[in-house]
């Protein structure tokens, strides 16, 4: 698998071809494939590793995003495919949007090469002795590699850019391992610079795209994703994940609280502001969900009119008749899947709409206060030291979101927070009753249930998670129903899967034919580390809750 490194967007393609020609005047440095320790420090212009951390920045969050969307959207059951010809719809691929979501993030540069970007960044900086830009860079590689291991299972990591035609993967478990290891790296460096100090300084200021290089904010960033990353391994190594989700709560500059600190990216590398789902939502290929619909009629959630726009001659989805969301069943075959049919269903609200079909400029949302919440009130549940109770830590995270996402008061939020509503049945075509009679998705109310197990009561904390994830953390929210079952969701209509029935949940996604063809040896031999047949239905390390305690979709 040879490597080329790649920035794109104007500005940057005439950065990165200075860099290169740099790089190709010299004898050590003939092949962009070879490592990047032959490199020396007085090759680079220091000021321009910064455009190469903002695409790998930019583009870790959305390479290839429809081939994002097509599976983590339908998987997490954010989204239904309306359209006849994606086969992820009942568990297959489509193996080619699955090339190209490798394709994106490692080497091919009409989708990002945020892997290529990330590792000129970190090298870059390593060789410059810039060490809270090389810290940023590491918190990044967390960040958008978790995503990647976390579609595939083993994946190439640490030995990506090594110069070699043939990559050995990593596997899951070594490359969660090492986040953890250079997140203690990073925090280090960063408490080492000055609260004053701009990382990745540009000049009129930084190249940071979520925090401007502040400082205090992208620690607080980084002890959140550690703790993200902690309560992943739970069930796999429930031990680490304790002292790994602890030592977030007890840094000293804390973890994100405040949704003036939300992790969002506000600018583009060429100064647009345009969210990764708004660059496909202009196609109308799916629909939003029965099980979006069953959860937020029933509770009558106030997020509503933001999710969602309005079906059907309804005006004011909140109160409607049938209630606000006309959601659609997963897994349809594609002989009853038409794209007409999303005007019968509904549809993602308009923020996130590319701008000339009446979007608002939404920037892309990486991580919440919301999420912080949730994660604290589950550690809380499993008696970690998370500084409040799963009670009062599940409540603001519900204020969080809705804080964030509407302009509703805090009446109408604290309305919310102890209502004793209950998920509703969905709904079928244009708003009419379910002709396949199904029942509400759960039977948990948005009331925190002091008496409840410990199961009902995860399912609370996880069931509002995801609601607070809509619509742009797909990947996260396909994950969170993967490690724990929540929410349940509706069983698919129809699966074309041998490896899995229409009542289980696609565990990964399977290695795409280029994987094989470009580094077949190491595609191989990666099966060993994953544990099981390439398959959907093959679980990934961290995805390891008994399967007894295990709930089931609802048919």
């Amino acid at each position: 698998m040879k490597i080329t490194y790649y920035l794109k967007s104007s500005v940057a393609a005439l950065v990165i071809l200075l860099i290169l020609s740099t790089v190709s005047c010299t004898e050590k440095f003939d092949d962009l494939n070879k490592p990047r320790g032959e490199l020396t420090a007085d090759q680079l212009d220091a000021s321009m590793i910064g455009f190469a951390f903002a695409e790998a920045q930019h583009f870790g969050m959305r390479a290839w995003y429809q081939g994002n969307n097509l599976f983590a959207g339908e998987y997490s059951q954010f989204q239904a495919t309306v359209h006849p010809n994606f086969t992820s719809s009942n568990y297959n691929g489509p193996a080619s949007w699955a090339n190209l979501m490798l394709e994106g993030f490692y080497s091919n540069t009409g989708y990002g090469a945020s892997a290529n970007q990330l590792d000129l960044a970190l090298k870059s900086t390593a060789l410059l002795n810039q060490k809270p830009e090389n810290a940023l860079c590491k918190i990044w590689k967390a960040q958008i590699y978790h995503r990647q291991t976390d579609y595939w299972g083993p994946i190439i990591y640490s030995n990506f850019g090594n110069g070699k035609t043939s990559v050995a993967y990593d596997s899951q478990k070594d490359i969660y391992y090492d986040f953890f290891k250079i997140l203690d790296e990073a925090a280090v460096d960063l408490r080492a610079a000055s609260a004053s100090y701009v990382i990745f300084a540009n000049g009129t200021g930084s190249h940071d795209l979520v925090y401007a290089g502040n400082v205090l904010k992208n620690l607080k960033f980084l002890n959140s994703l550690r703790l993200r990353l902690a309560m992943r391994i739970v069930y796999a190594d429930p031990s680490k994940a304790k002292a790994e989700a602890e030592k977030a709560l007890s840094a000293p500059e804390g973890v994100i609280i405040s949704n003036s600190d939300n992790a969002i990216s506000k600018v583009k590398i060429d100064g647009t502001n345009v969210n990764k789902l708004s660059t496909i939502t202009y196609i109308s290929e799916f629909v939003l969900t029965s099980t979006l619909a069953s959860l937020m009629n029933g509770y009558v959630d106030p997020r509503i009119p933001v999710y969602s726009q309005p079906c059907c001659g309804r005006l004011t989805p909140a109160t409607a008749v049938f209630g606000g969301l006309v959601g659609f069943r997963n897994g349809y075959p594609a002989s009853l899947r038409s794209k007409d049919l999303d005007l019968s269903y509904s549809y993602v609200g308009k923020k996130w709409l590319p701008i000339n079909n009446g979007g608002t400029n939404e920037p892309d949302h990486i991580m919440e206060a919301s999420e912080v919440f949730f994660l604290r009130a589950e550690g809380a549940l499993r008696g970690w030291n998370m500084g409040g109770t799963a009670q009062a830590l599940y409540n603001e995270g519900i204020r969080a979101s809705i804080k964030f996402r509407t302009t509703a008061t805090d009446a109408v939020i604290d309305a919310y927070i102890t209502s004793t509503k209950l998920p509703a049945k969905p709904l079928d075509k244009f708003g009419k009753p379910d002709a396949r009679n199904s029942p509400p998705v759960t039977d948990i109310p948005v009331l925190y249930e002091t008496t409840g197990t410990f199961e009902r009561n995860l399912e609370q904390i996880i069931t509002q998670k995801w609601l607070s994830l809509f619509p742009i953390n797909d990947t996260e929210a396909w994950a969170e129903r993967r490690r724990t079952g929540y929410p349940k969701g509706y069983a698919i209509i129809q699966s074309d899967n041998l490896a899995l029935t229409r009542t289980q949940l696609a565990r990964r996604i399977i290695y795409p034919s280029n994987a094989y063809s470009t580094n077949k040896v190491a595609t191989e031999a990666a099966l060993t580390l994953l544990g099981g047949p390439d398959t959907f239905a093959t679980r990934l390390w961290w995805d390891a809750k008994p399967i007894a305690s295990f709930p089931l979709p609802v048919d």
